[in-house]
């Protein structure tokens, strides 16, 4: 299973190097579900950088439409860990596994809207994730007009053990679509998510391009605002989209 997961990292780095819809590449999400009996898998990888080095992980997020407004979500990372004084490790991270539920449509109502429970189970590794599993509740909502679109929303997570804590978290995002270039950009808000702690805040700016209508690339960075030296002074994302 390692093995596995090493050969997913080198895929996406691969395409990657050479290097759709909302949600990745930012931070904020969205509500738009994956459409009915089609799948959407993303190969990544993110990090973020700060005072005592840097983290991150790269993997794949496998999305399934099981429903007209139904989503299910299989996020599976390999994390690492490179700490300016000590070891660098790598591990399983914290596997995820989600189901965005479509409540409200923008054609009723004006705005769609959806809730995205996500379950993380514990890392392999505490160097590269947490050690116990937590719960998010979150709620997003969003809307499209012309080539213009915005999401965000926010929730709160269950994350007791080991020193970790309660916390909630909000964001919101703007979109644009050029042709086959989207652009956007986005700002969002943590609390602490451990005990002394610090909250986060940041802002990025993203894209995604349609290489076809089942090939995608995609990415963003930012620098934090807030608490950065301790939190992440600059994070980022990358992947490649297919749609099937």
């Amino acid at each position: 299973m390692q093995r596995a997961y090493v050969v997913v990292c080198i895929l996406a780095l691969c395409v990657l190097s050479c290097p759709a819809p909302a949600g990745p590449p930012y931070v904020t999400d969205d509500p738009q579900p994956t459409d009915d009996a089609h799948y959407e898998i993303y190969l990544f990888g993110n990090g973020a950088t700060a005072r005592d080095g840097n983290g991150g992980a790269a993997g794949i997020d496998f999305n399934y439409g099981a429903g007209p407004n139904l989503q299910l979500t299989a996020v599976v990372p390999l994390g690492y860990d490179h700490p300016v004084t000590g070891r660098a490790a790598t591990g399983l991270g914290n596997v995820e596994l989600a189901a965005k539920y479509r409540f409200a449509h923008q054609e009723d109502i004006g705005w769609d809207m959806a809730i995205f429970p996500r379950v993380f189970l514990p890392a392999g590794s505490a160097a590269v994730g947490e050690r116990h599993a937590s719960l998010l509740l979150p709620l997003w909502a969003g809307r499209s007009w012309s080539r213009w679109s915005t999401f965000g929303g926010g929730g709160c997570e269950l994350n007791r053990g080991e020193g970790s804590r309660d916390f909630c978290l909000m964001a919101w995002a703007l979109t644009r679509k050029i042709a086959r270039l989207q652009l956007g950009a986005e700002l969002y808000h943590q609390m602490a998510d451990t005990q002394g702690g610090h909250a986060a805040t940041g802002v990025g700016a993203g894209f995604t391009y349609d290489l076809s209508d089942r090939c995608h690339l995609m990415g963003s960075v930012g620098p934090g605002l807030q608490n950065a030296a301790q939190t992440a002074r600059y994070s980022w994302y990358a992947a490649v989209l297919f749609t099937l």
